[in-house]
């Protein structure tokens, strides 16, 4: 079937990146997954039209204008996904073609609300125009439009529509896109972006011109060992929900947690040098994080390994 085929793709096109947590992992119930990686592929293409390549700014802003056209024109479609009805598309735009019709069809079967993918695409038209943040407010609002839809998204697919539900996944998502900031703080830098609030950067006495020269002075280490310490506690806030949810669910979202919550400890564990040694995860990452996905006990919160 056509829209077989067009998930499939989208399963291709979730795979064919890095990310610290696989996606559409074969933890999530079968009948999921190919929905989350159309969630996925819609997202990932639209952060790479903000963040990748050596386009101008005008031009990504009308890319990402041309996709949110396309979100909308496949959500109002109601049987399949018409190519003429939400702009068209080449022979060669089989991703593109492929994301908006399944994209469709997970939207209406779940009834997903078109508000979380607009939010999806704020945030990337932010990234486009934002390169500094004055307090933590300001950077939970991006977390709230770029990461926080993709968790909330994931509870609607699984059956969830639930205010308690939707803050916990809230704190794990905003916790892991910090996570990310932090372990992608020269990457970031050399894009011209900072996500550290500025607030806590003039508090700690740093200077921007020490990450030019790639210099990680005391300053910037108690700045980010502050940053470290907000983010610790969004996933202790969102500990709860993996037990909160039924089946195989609830094991991924304990991965998903232990796997942030082992990335943070590894940026600490360097003293957030991750201009020589990017913190990632490794299988050896993985056996550890299973064993404690096992071990995993509602009652008492995992800690970090002294």
């Amino acid at each position: 079937m056509v829209t077989d085929a067009a998930y499939a793709r989208c399963l291709e096109i979730a795979r064919r990146h890095y990310e610290n947590f696989p996606v559409a992992s074969h933890l999530l119930p079968r009948a999921m997954r190919p929905h989350v990686a159309a969630i996925y592929a819609f997202a990932r293409t639209a952060d790479d039209f903000a963040d990748e390549g050596d386009r101008s700014d005008a031009e990504r802003l009308a890319l990402l204008d041309d996709w949110r056209e396309r979100l909308h024109g496949a959500a109002r479609l109601r049987h399949g996904y018409g190519g003429q009805a939400a702009g068209g598309f080449s022979a060669d735009d089989r991703d593109t073609a492929a994301i908006f019709r399944a994209l469709g069809v997970t939207m209406r079967r779940h009834d997903l609300e078109l508000r979380l993918f607009d939010d999806l695409l704020s945030a990337f038209r932010q990234d486009v125009l934002v390169k500094r943040y004055e307090t933590w407010d300001d950077v939970t609002d991006y977390c709230r439009r770029s990461a926080n839809p993709v968790g909330r998204l994931v509870l609607r697919l699984a059956g969830y529509r639930d205010a308690r539900l939707d803050d916990l996944s809230d704190a794990i998502c905003t916790a892991l896109q910090l996570t990310n900031f932090w372990q992608d703080l020269h990457i970031d830098w050399r894009k011209g972006r900072l996500y550290v609030p500025l607030a806590l950067v003039r508090d700690s006495g740093a200077d921007e011109r020490d990450l030019d020269r790639e210099n990680l002075t005391p300053e910037w280490r108690t700045a980010l060992a502050s940053a470290a310490s907000t983010t610790r506690a969004l996933f202790l806030k969102g500990r709860a929900l993996p037990d909160a949810v039924r089946g195989r669910l609830k094991w991924e979202l304990r991965a998903t947690w232990l796997g942030g919550v082992h990335i943070l400890d590894r940026i600490e564990a360097a003293r957030f040098d991750v201009q020589n040694a990017r913190p990632t995860l490794g299988w050896t990452d993985g056996l550890a994080i299973a064993i404690k996905m096992v071990a995993w006990a509602p009652e008492s919160p995992v800690v970090r390994e002294q």
